[in-house]
């Protein structure tokens, strides 16, 4: 059974080594995460560079890149000793003046100057993923001072968050805008965008990559608070959401997270986004073999959801069982896809469509779900609109991307139930010929079988993007693909 849910593996130091790396990959990834907020340029396109050399030259398939920006990550500097121990009713001053090598006992500075401006008496603090919470007693210049209300250990550049959200950091650094050139000259296929406020902060991002000649598609990552204020208009603005779980769910509290989760994965789908879940999925594979039956039953809830897919960070950049997350991972995925609650689908039944692909797409999914012995659904495309529209739909048959676009095939990497075929003479054959190539490629693959019925959806005019307007039953193994006669209906 093909997998239907993507798997999203971050690259670190320990996907660095050829072998690791190719274990990962045969294990299923389907799309990899550059990390920017660490490592340089330079590490990053030998990361791509082997990434390609693996997939493409020693098992022949597409994998999608994602260039994930830091974003304005707002984080302590640096301790003298490298980290210190807080204990509850301490007082423990930030100072956005404070020399960012000297931190001690009593004070650290700041990488964000402005978050003096930002607080006020009574915020609440939360330092290190909110291991460590400190109630602001009063603002005096550059410096917050506070009270310790749960301490423990903080080492250097931990992160910090206001409890609600609400601190004004804009969303693109000076770095993530020469993140996002870097990104685009690498010829990524999907940029990341940390902490957006709004859509305009989506735009902006797409504006400065398609300035820079990139082509790929931007995922807003939800992990402020405000943003779930705006959380509709960031999904119409971008290609895909990630629901990052980590910050998201320090600013917001650990209790509102999961029906926050369920509701941006429902309204991403509904708004025909792809949706990335995100952080902590197999956290303990970090330094275990095998996941916690939490973790499994996180990563099976999530595909329950219909989250298009799964993301692992430390797990595979610099776990010790990278290969041993992917494949657990892909596990629990196929295991779930199992159940009805992911194969059967009434999104949009009311709808009217606006586009003729669309409708094609629409139609095509219904036929898929409704007449007996479809086992594929073969997708002739410039820009992967069908495919996507169809993805939206829960469904247990594989769509099959065919494209002569070697972008189109990667973005579609990330797409659930979407599997991408690249193909550089399908727009060069009549439409007979077309036929019989996508169904030799499905035999050849294992997909299909003679007497199988397969759905092929493609254009009057070939090469034209949004041009799809014909749905076609075949039948594997028939003379020019006739259907079978069906029985009489007394």
């Amino acid at each position: 059974m093909l997998r239907r849910t993507k798997i999203i593996a971050t690259l670190g130091p320990a996907t660095d080594d050829p072998k690791t790396l190719d274990k990962v990959i045969k294990a299923g990834v389907d799309v990899v995460r550059l990390n920017f907020s660490h490592q340089t340029a330079e590490i990053h396109q030998q990361r791509l560079n082997a990434i390609k050399r693996t997939c493409i030259n020693i098992y022949g398939r597409p994998v999608g890149v994602i260039a994930d920006l830091q974003g304005p990550k707002i984080r302590i500097e640096r301790f003298t000793e490298g980290k210190i121990i807080l204990k509850k009713a301490d007082i423990f001053t930030l100072d956005a003046a404070w020399p960012s090598e000297g931190g001690n006992q009593d004070c650290v500075g700041l990488t964000y100057k402005q978050l003096p401006k930002d607080v006020k008496k009574s915020d609440v603090l939360l330092l290190d993923d909110g291991r460590i919470e400190l109630k602001v007693t009063h603002v005096q210049g550059t410096q917050i001072k506070c009270k310790v209300i749960v301490g423990g250990a903080l080492s250097n550049g931990k992160g910090i968050n206001r409890q609600g959200g609400g601190l004004s950091a804009a969303a693109l650094t000076h770095k993530d805008r020469s993140d996002i050139a870097v990104a685009a000259a690498m010829q990524v296929d999907y940029i990341a965008v940390s902490f957006p406020r709004n859509a305009d902060d989506i735009h902006e991002a797409r504006e400065l990559l398609y300035a820079a000649g990139g082509k790929g598609g931007v995922i807003a990552k939800i992990e402020r608070a405000e943003a779930l204020t705006h959380h509709e208009e960031i999904i119409r603005a971008a290609d895909a959401i990630m629901v990052a779980r980590g910050d998201l769910g320090v600013e917001i509290g650990d209790a509102n997270l999961p029906p926050v989760q369920k509701m941006l994965i429902k309204k991403a789908r509904d708004l025909n986004k792809l949706v990335i879940t995100a952080t902590q999925m197999m956290e303990s594979m970090i330094e275990s073999p095998i996941p916690t039956r939490a973790e499994v039953s996180d990563v099976a809830n999530a595909v329950f959801d219909g989250t298009d897919a799964v993301m692992l960070s430390a797990e595979t950049a610099m776990g010790k069982y990278p290969e041993e997350a992917v494949a657990a991972m892909s596990r629990v995925c196929r295991e779930a896809e199992k159940q009805p609650i992911v194969r059967v689908s009434s999104h949009r039944l009311d709808s009217q469509f606006g586009r003729i692909d669309e409708a094609v797409a629409m139609a095509t999914m219904y036929t898929a779900n409704h007449l007996l012995n479809i086992k594929a659904i073969a997708a002739l495309t410039e820009s992967g609109s069908t495919p996507l529209w169809m993805s939206r739909i829960h469904s247990g048959i594989p769509i099959f991307a065919f494209s002569r676009q070697v972008g189109t095939c990667r973005r579609v990497t990330l797409y659930r139930g979407v599997y991408p075929i690249h193909m550089e003479s399908i727009s060069e054959v009549d439409t007979v010929q077309v036929n019989q190539i996508v169904i030799d490629e499905l035999l050849q693959r294992g997909a299909v079988s003679k007497g199988d019925l397969v759905i092929i959806t493609k254009g009057d005019l070939k090469g034209i993007s949004g041009g799809t307007n014909l749905m076609k039953i075949v039948c594997v193994g028939e003379t020019n693909f006739e259907l079978p006669i069906p029985p009489t209906v007394l």
